[in-house]
C-alpha cells in the first residue's frame, strides 16, 4: 500500500490547482467585464485586480508573487513580493489580471485575466520592460526559428517545415511604429501580417491553437506578459526565445539584480522562463479566437470560458463555467 506522507504534496495537489486557478481567473474576468465597453481601463483593471487577490486566499499554496502588477510602492495588491494562499506547497505565481486593459475598455476582442504557476524559482524574475520575442507551435523541428535571425529567413524556414509555402505563413504582431521594419520585411518576403492593438499573451498562444490563425507571432512587448505567455506555451509544446530589452542604465541594473549572476542581456530559451511544473489559466473578458468572453444572460447569471493547461500532463482543457449570483435561500425552520 502507497503511504501518501511520503508522495511530494505537488504530485498530490497540482490536479486540484490547476482547477483552483481557473476559479481565480474567472473572478477577475466576471468583476471586470462589468466595464467592457465603459472606455475605463483602470476602473476595468482595478476590478479585476481586487476579485483576483481575494480569490487566491482561497487557494491551497504558499504563493509568492514574481509577475504581477508592479512594485510594492507601486501596486496596493498582486505587487512583485506579495505573499498569497492559504498554505500550502511553495509556488511562484505569474498574474496579468487583465491582459488587454484598452481592449476591454473600448469592448475589442482578445481581453483575457490570466495566472500562471510554478514551483518556487522557477520563473524567471522580470522587470516591467521591454522584452523580443518569436514563438512558434507545437510539431515543428526544434530551432525551426531563431531570434536572432531575419524574419524573411524566419518565415522561409518555417513554411519549409509546414510544407507550405511563405505566402500562406501568417505573422502577427503587435501594431506598434517600433514593428514597422518587421512588417514590412515580412511582408516582401510574401507572409501575411495580422496586427494586434493590444494583448500579445493570448496571440501568442495562438501559434499552439488549432484554428488560432497564427503561425509565428514575433516583435517586442512586455516582459511580464512574455513569461506568462512562456508558462502557456511550456504546455502546449511549443517554440519560445526572448530577450530583455533595456531603454537606460536603471533597467539594466534592475534586471541584473533580478537575474541571479546571469548575463541580464543573454538570449533566453523556453525553460529560461518558465520551467518545472507549470499550470496555466485564462478566462476570456472580451470574445477573440482564443475565448469566449464572460456573457450575462440575466442580472443573475452569468457564463464563462476558460482555458486551463498543466505542463506535466501537457493536458489543455477548454472549461465552461455557469455562474449565479442568486442569494441562497435560507434552509426552513
Amino acid at each position: 500500500m502507497i503511504d501518501p506522507q511520503n508522495i511530494p504534496p505537488y504530485r498530490v495537489t497540482d490536479r486540484n490547482l490547476a482547477l483552483e486557478l481557473v476559479r481565480v481567473t474567472e473572478a477577475a474576468a466576471i468583476a471586470s467585464a462589468h466595464w467592457t465597453g465603459r472606455g475605463q481601463k483602470n476602473e476595468a483593471d482595478g476590478a479585476a485586480v481586487q476579485a483576483m487577490r481575494a480569490a487566491f486566499d482561497t487557494v491551497a499554496i504558499d504563493g509568492i508573487v514574481t509577475i504581477g502588477e508592479g512594485e510594492m510602492d507601486e501596486a496596493p495588491m498582486l505587487y512583485i513580493g506579495e505573499k498569497v494562499g492559504s498554505g500550502g506547497p511553495a509556488m511562484d505565481i505569474a498574474v496579468d489580471p487583465l491582459e488587454g486593459t484598452n481592449l476591454c475598455a473600448k469592448s475589442l476582442p482578445n481581453a483575457l485575466t490570466v495566472v500562471a504557476l510554478a514551483e518556487r524559482g522557477k520563473f524567471l524574475h522580470a522587470p516591467d520592460i521591454y522584452m523580443e520575442k518569436i514563438v512558434v507551435g507545437p510539431d515543428l523541428p526544434e530551432g525551426v526559428v531563431d531570434l536572432d535571425a531575419s524574419i524573411g529567413n524566419n518565415l522561409r524556414s518555417l513554411a519549409k517545415a509546414k510544407k507550405r509555402n511563405v505566402s500562406d505563413m501568417v505573422l502577427c504582431a503587435l501594431d506598434r511604429e517600433r514593428h514597422e521594419e518587421l512588417i514590412a520585411y515580412a511582408r516582401e518576403a510574401g507572409a501575411r501580417v495580422m496586427l494586434l492593438s493590444d494583448g500579445d499573451v493570448a496571440a501568442a498562444i495562438a501559434t499552439c491553437v488549432d484554428g488560432g490563425g497564427v503561425d509565428l507571432y514575433a516583435g517586442s512587448g512586455g516582459a511580464p506578459e512574455g513569461v506568462l505567455a512562456a508558462a502557456a506555451i511550456r504546455c502546449m509544446e511549443g517554440q519560445m526565445q526572448g530577450r530583455l530589452l533595456f531603454e537606460d542604465d536603471t533597467q539594466r541594473q534592475r534586471a541584473r539584480e533580478m537575474a541571479n549572476g546571469l548575463d541580464p542581456a543573454r538570449k533566453l530559451y523556453l525553460h529560461d522562463m518558465a520551467s518545472g511544473n507549470v499550470l496555466f489559466s485564462a478566462t476570456g473578458v472580451t470574445s477573440g479566437p482564443l475565448l469566449k468572453g464572460v456573457e450575462r444572460p440575466s442580472a443573475t447569471r452569468a457564463r464563462t470560458h476558460s482555458i486551463v493547461m498543466r505542463s506535466k500532463s501537457r493536458t489543455v482543457r477548454y472549461i465552461e463555467s455557469h455562474h449565479s449570483f442568486k442569494p441562497q435561500a435560507e434552509p426552513a425552520s
